[in-house]
């Protein structure tokens, strides 16, 4: 999982990167804004700091530099908590290292539903930040060893996971 950076940033892809609207797009079905903060200001409700997406209520928080795989795992956390835990959200999206490695479940599966933005690009963005995985990188999790996040999904977020055809 994550751990606070402490050199300088990674380059990682930015959310200016992305096609104006793709992540509104994404995000907005759902329930959750997406609030831009002029670049050189602080982000609200950022857990971790510097350009680091924030949460607040149902509002997602970036700047121009905030890396889209840190708006993608706020809000895969927002999408995975119960409406009172949403009602009382304010920086620390909180819940257990299941939940953690769900959201980042769930932010690989979103990158499907991204314009501009994909699988491969996610797994080098979340290796080059940081993400630590028993076995190695951010792929190998998500492709070997990630059945308890799928499993907590299915259990209180199915609704969010791809169809499976028989």
């Amino acid at each position: 999982m994550p751990e606070p950076m402490t050199s300088p940033a990674p380059i990682v892809t930015a959310v200016a990167a992305l096609p104006d609207g793709a992540l509104s797009a994404l995000l907005a079905p759902h329930g959750l804004e997406l609030r831009y903060v002029p670049d050189g200001q602080p982000i609200p409700g950022s857990y971790w700091g510097e350009s680091e997406a924030g949460l607040i209520g149902n509002v997602l928080f970036v700047r121009s530099d905030t890396p889209v795989h840190s708006a993608l795992h706020e809000a895969c956390h927002w999408l995975c908590m119960d409406a009172d835990r949403r009602a009382v959200l304010h920086t620390d999206a909180g819940g257990d290292d299941t939940e953690e490695a769900a959201a980042c479940y769930l932010q690989v599966i979103l990158t499907s539903h991204l314009a501009g933005y994909d699988r491969s690009r996610l797994f080098a963005d979340m290796d080059a930040w940081g993400y630590h995985f028993r076995l190695g990188s951010t792929r190998a999790w998500f492709e070997g060893d990630s059945d308890d996040a799928h499993d907590w999904l299915q259990r209180h977020r199915a609704h969010l996971l791809p169809q499976q055809s028989s």
